[in-house]
């Protein structure tokens, strides 16, 4: 046992040692982004897999809780492969022109997006969705900021969330198989569930009443 403990600490102190060393400081980043992308991927996805799953679909325990563990796994691999191309392809090119460019990030995000996020799926479509808005969101303040659009004089945040409901609602009501399942399955709820009712069981206290036997 005291072999085994002075071995371990032994390690433990080498390894320590390793991560200390500054030649191996961009390799030891992207190795680390690897697992990072794969923690937080995973804390994303679970809960909101575990909601949506018990919330909108049907079948068995044990379906469900495969169905999320296939969501979660899914998220947290495609985004550790991401961040390990990414930071792998930021740190080539660094390498290779001597220094760090602003085109380098763009050009190593594309490939990896590319390759990982390019498989249409309904996980790396949630994801992509999620950062479209965020992307055009950053380019309208950067338009701003550049000079390139006029500040506007008033706060267009209200016309901003008028426009997103009212094309979304639009869209849901009359050309629903273009949105995304998970949003339809959520708007349905909303929407067409709060239409039907028999009693007050499935008026208030639950959103559909079970079948009798």
């Amino acid at each position: 046992m005291a072999a085994t403990a002075g071995l371990s600490r032994s390690l433990v102190r080498t390894v320590n040692e390793l991560l200390k060393k500054r030649r191996y400081r961009t390799a030891l980043a992207v190795i680390k982004g690897f697992r990072n992308g794969a923690v937080y991927g995973a804390k994303i996805r679970a809960p909101h897999a575990l909601v949506m799953t018990f919330l909108f679909k049907s079948g068995s325990l044990q379906e469900k809780i495969k169905a999320i563990l296939q969501a979660t796994f899914t998220h947290s691999r495609n985004l550790a492969y991401f961040v390990f191309t990414y930071k792998g392809l930021l740190a080539t090119q660094e390498k290779l022109h001597g220094s760090r460019w602003q085109f380098h990030s763009f050009l190593a995000a594309m490939v990896g997006g590319w390759l990982v996020f390019g498989d249409n799926n309904h996980i790396n479509s949630q994801i992509n969705m999620y950062l479209l808005s965020r992307v055009l969101f950053g380019l309208s303040r950067l338009a701003v900021e550049k000079g390139y659009i006029p500040e506007p004089k008033h706060d267009v945040f209200p016309l901003f969330s008028a426009l997103v409901w009212g094309f979304v609602l639009w869209l849901f009501e009359y050309h629903r198989h273009t949105l995304q399942p998970s949003l339809q399955s959520s708007m349905t709820y909303l929407y067409d569930d709060s239409n039907i009712w028999h009693d007050i069981r499935d008026f208030l206290i639950s959103n559909k009443a079970k079948p009798t036997k």
